[in-house]
């Protein structure tokens, strides 16, 4: 066990990736990952950020891109940096292809530091990072703060491709009960519920267990809770930066529910969002940049 006591607004707990996007054939190298993209998002936003992750010895250059933003984290060697190929087509950012670059290996009990937050997210982005015995431990430890991008339960690699995998209702249950807050993109709920339309499905994802739902997705961002449901359309101008949207959403979405109301958390995502999907890089934007766009974009 870290001994180190820490306090923070959003831990991040998941595999910085060394990735590769192809869009049309042309590749290019990128840092990736729920820790990237969504913790240099949340400090930009001015919270208190801690990441913990797992690479190779090697690679641990790669954490100053953290300590340059003011980002707490603690960091563990691994065989492996973790990574993924995205492969895109530019007349369909939506929809992407995957294939498998290194696999970290699965984080330890003893690996979670001694730290105080507001929320902890589970940001995994390959199935394996987390088990469910780590994930009972965090339901216990961060009860009613815990987060969950449901991506690192279901996408994985079997034959050396990626691939979603299919939970059976017990493993579902065991899994999304856990969380308070659970962030799916339209193909993962569909394949959680078998449902094609997204208010049903969040609604069915909520009665699992958790307090709210985000969904992303082509249009933009839904929320789905038992008090409401809200929608925000993305505002974006381009859609180079689509890897790292769901990320950048669920953190700047649960950095926003700190000091507003769940409606001004959502619209806040998705101008900031929409923003960061204009560029393959984390979002750099000073937050004006942010609240121009919510009164010429949201603000009837």
């Amino acid at each position: 066990m870290v001994k180190e006591v820490f306090e923070s607004d959003i831990v991040i707990i998941g595999h910085v990736a060394k990735d590769i996007i192809e869009i049309d054939g042309v590749s290019k190298s990128v840092l990736g990952g729920a820790v990237y993209y969504g913790g240099l998002a949340g400090s930009r936003m001015g919270l208190r950020i801690a990441i913990i992750t797992r690479l190779k010895a090697e690679d641990f250059p790669i954490l100053d891109s953290f300590e340059k933003n003011g980002i707490k984290y603690f960091a563990y060697p691994a065989k492996e940096t973790s990574g993924i190929k995205n492969i895109y087509s530019s007349e369909n950012m939506e929809y992407r292809t995957y294939e498998p670059l290194g696999f970290a290996g699965a984080f330890k009990k003893e690996e979670i530091p001694v730290i105080t937050t507001k929320f902890f997210v589970i940001g995994s982005i390959i199935a394996g990072e987390i088990d469910l015995e780590l994930l009972e431990y965090l339901n216990k430890k961060y009860n009613g703060r815990l987060g969950l991008d449901i991506q690192g339960f279901l996408r994985g690699v079997k034959d050396n491709k990626m691939q979603y995998f299919n939970l059976t209702e017990k493993e579902k249950v065991e899994i999304i009960s856990k969380v308070d807050y659970l962030k799916v993109d339209e193909t993962e709920a569909k394949v959680l519920t078998n449902l094609s339309s997204l208010q049903d499905a969040g609604k069915q994802l909520i009665n699992l267990g958790p307090k709210e739902v985000l969904i992303t997705h082509q249009r933009g961002i839904n929320l789905v809770s038992r008090e409401g449901s809200y929608f925000f359309p993305w505002k974006n101008k381009g859609s180079v930066g689509r890897t790292g949207r769901g990320d950048t959403a669920f953190i700047s979405y649960l950095g926003s529910r700190i000091t507003r109301s769940p409606e001004e958390s959502l619209r806040f995502s998705a101008a900031l969002t929409s923003l960061k999907m204009e560029s393959m890089e984390p979002f750099s934007l000073p937050l004006s940049a942010v609240e121009k766009l919510i009164r010429e974009e949201y603000v009837q």
